[in-house]
């Protein structure tokens, strides 16, 4: 009880003070957006849910209250009573609930992710993943080996963010664990080459929602381009994506880390404890294990997870070349039609595509041919197979928690206008070499506040390209920059968020606790922002050349890494000098 206190509390003091300001007349506002009208009472939410998912590491309490201060706003807004608005706001959290859960996309995601849960404990249960694992640890030979395959996965599976998480780290933690490498380190290398190299991708996901966010801005100010060349002309200047994967590499080869990152390698050298003790996520390894009878085999994992690859691919340009067919663009139909397997084509179809819907279709044909394959070598029958299958779903089940409530405290957010408020309280005049700069910032406040890449670009595009081409007419550069800024922003402060869904599907997949996955990563991802800027936006916004600016940034990642790291080999234990 004594835990839960303190967050109550928090909560009761928001209550009291907002009992003591005069209740504003909102009756028609109350539809609308309240950024104007409610000012900082819009921050409210958002801020109790990252103080007290730092100060509690309980995610889900801390969501909820979030979004529990935040419909009590809302109904504060409407002219209710504090009783009353105290009783209506805990009665519209369900409804915020039902909302994020009826929205397709976000359906979509939770079954991806509980089908890919009973897909993960199929192949464990097979002696796939364990007949892989120990594939890997031939090549991987220690700590070094076993980090660069990881991070040559992450890149491999560069179509999707939510693949990336959900595929790459239960098939590295065996290895993982068997090179001492803690789970927090796992879920840095998963979630720092997910998000980072899916948004520049010259076929992805993310693509078709960057490419259009980019077009649409441009149209606005009268301007007729080549959206997707933009976007290809703003992958130099994406240096948060291009930097961090880079230190990613860098910290893999020598070993050196720093800040919480190196407290946690020490913990799982020395006392061989991979998750820091009190962690909920101790328990999750045995959760999956089953007996294997008859001889294991690596194709039991590759076949599986060969199928869901194969099968994303497939579905991303069916569905999104039929999503393009059934749209009123003629000239991207004439494309489809005339080359269907260009890469405009691919690209266009993979941009249009749903993948949600993809991504659970197939893990679901991947589970049939795991649990095929399992029943045909006799390692369970057709009713235990589906008995582990629920179970490994099961397992994943806290996660499709945490998302809905992360998807409900988004929805709570939007109707108080917090990124609204945002950019108005941190917009003013300012010098022109100073905007990239500032849009990299304002995009990682708002998406670490909110905790969604997507919602930030958004909101910023339509602002970002008609402010840069006013504050400099005439530079293409400046404003292909200031675009890369947005898109690079909003991934960095969602790759630092608590409450972002790649965060949380990361340190799931790396079967890290999440907020241990967050303290630790929160550091470099700070680190490699701040480089960004100095030897990346304020240069180039200068006129340096990025091809100039780049190197000089990859050199000071080695710098700050060698200054402020120390090497932790997690199979040494000696003491550290």
């Amino acid at each position: 009880m004594k835990k839960l206190f303190k967050p109550f509390s928090l909560v009761l003091v928001i209550a009291t003070l907002m009992s003591l300001i005069p209740t504003p007349v909102f009756a028609q506002e109350v539809n609308g957006n309240l950024a104007n009208s409610m000012g900082p009472l819009t921050l409210i939410p958002p801020i109790v849910a990252i103080i007290l998912a730092f100060a509690t590491k309980n995610v889900v309490l801390s969501l909820f209250l979030g979004i529990f201060t935040g419909t009590v706003v809302i109904q504060y807004a409407g002219g209710a009573n504090m009783l009353l608005g105290i009783l209506y706001g805990f009665t519209d959290i369900v409804d915020y609930v039902l909302a994020s859960l009826a929205d397709p996309w976000n359906a979509g995601i939770i079954l991806q992710v509980l089908v890919i849960g009973g897909l993960i404990a199929l192949i464990t249960s097979t002696g796939g993943a364990r007949a892989i694992a120990e594939s890997l640890a031939k090549k991987a030979k220690g700590p070094v080996s076993t980090q660069l395959i990881t991070w040559v996965l992450g890149l491999m599976i560069f179509f999707d963010d939510y693949a990336n998480a959900l595929i790459v780290g239960p098939i590295m933690r065996p290895v993982s664990d068997k090179m001492k490498i803690s789970r927090e380190r796992l879920a840095f290398l998963i979630d720092a080459t997910a998000a980072p190299i899916a948004g520049i991708a010259l076929i992805s996901t993310w693509i078709g929602y960057e490419v259009g966010l980019i077009n649409d801005a441009f149209q606005s100010i009268g301007q007729d381009v080549n959206a997707y060349g933009i976007f290809l002309q703003t992958i130099p200047y994406r240096f948060y994506n291009i930097l961090m994967l880079f230190f990613v590499l860098i910290t893999s080869v020598t070993l050196r880390e720093f800040g919480p990152m190196r407290k946690a390698q020490k913990r799982s050298r020395d006392t061989h404890e991979l998750i820091a003790k009190g962690s909920h996520m101790e328990n999750q390894d045995e959760e999956l294990e089953v007996v294997v009878k008859g001889k294991t085999s690596v194709w039991n994992a590759l076949i599986p997870i060969g199928s869901l690859i194969v099968f994303s691919f497939v579905g991303f340009y069916t569905n999104g070349r039929q999503a393009i067919l059934d749209s009123n663009n003629a000239a991207v139909i004439q494309v489809i039609e005339n080359s269907p397997f260009s890469f405009v084509s691919m690209r266009e179809a993979f941009g249009a595509s749903d993948a949600s819907v993809v991504l659970f279709q197939a893990a679901l044909i991947a589970s049939i041919i795991a649990l095929i394959m399992g029943v045909s070598q006799g390692h369970f029958t057709f009713g235990k197979g589906i008995d582990i299958w629920v179970n490994g779903m099961k397992t994943l089940m806290i996660t499709g928690v945490i998302l809905l409530l992360a998807w409900s405290l988004s929805g709570v957010m939007g109707e108080l206008g917090t990124a609204d408020y945002l950019v108005s309280l941190l917009s003013g005049t300012m010098p022109p070499v100073l905007l990239p700069t500032f849009i990299f910032l304002l995009g990682a406040i708002i998406s670490f506040a909110t905790g969604t890449s997507y919602g930030t670009m958004g909101i910023l595009m339509p602002l970002a390209i008609p402010l840069a081409t006013a504050m400099q007419p005439g530079n293409p550069d400046f404003v292909i920059m200031s675009t890369g800024a947005v898109l690079t922003g909003a991934i960095f402060g969602d790759h630092a968020s608590p409450i972002s869904d790649t965060t949380i599907l990361s340190s799931m997949g790396a079967g890290s606790n999440l907020m241990d996955h967050v303290k630790t990563q929160l550091p470099y991802a700070v680190a490699v922002a701040i480089i960004s800027i100095l030897f990346g936006y304020i240069p180039t916004a200068f006129g340096m050349s990025v091809m100039l600016a780049l190197p000089i940034g990859m050199i000071a990642i080695v710098a700050v890494i060698f200054i402020f790291g120390k090497k932790i080999d997690t199979t040494d234990n000696l003491s550290e000098e």
